[in-house]
């Protein structure tokens, strides 16, 4: 699966489990982290692990596994690195906090046409 499409899969799932804020940024211009961010917040920390979790089970139904995952112990900013695409989900106040896309300004958002 190509980097824009599984970034535009992850926020798609998301969107489904009712993320707040939905955004997807590409940056690979920017920083050799990532090819795109995909952003999301929860409306409460149960709802940061339940959006964090069905990606990482909706995933690997298609096989795809994280390199890495972090946060799990905060639940109010998880990530999850899939290598080309990392998937930020944050408590409101934690995405206030890091404002990514503040940080990530000189990347280009990405049309979410399922919204």
């Amino acid at each position: 699966m190509e980097s824009k499409e599984l970034a535009l899969r992850c926020a798609k799932i998301l969107s489904d489990k009712i993320a707040q804020n939905l955004s997807v940024l590409y940056v690979r211009e920017v920083t050799s982290l990532a090819d795109y961010f995909v952003i999301a917040t929860g409306n409460s920390t149960t709802h940061v692990k339940a959006l964090a979790d069905e990606v990482e089970f909706r995933l690997k139904q298609e096989e795809i596994l994280p390199d890495h995952i972090e946060g799990h112990g905060t639940n109010s900013w998880i990530v999850l690195d899939y290598g080309s695409v990392v998937v930020h989900v944050f408590s409101e106040e934690a995405r206030e906090f890091y404002d990514l896309e503040r940080l990530w300004q000189d990347g280009q958002r990405i049309s979410l046409d399922f919204e």
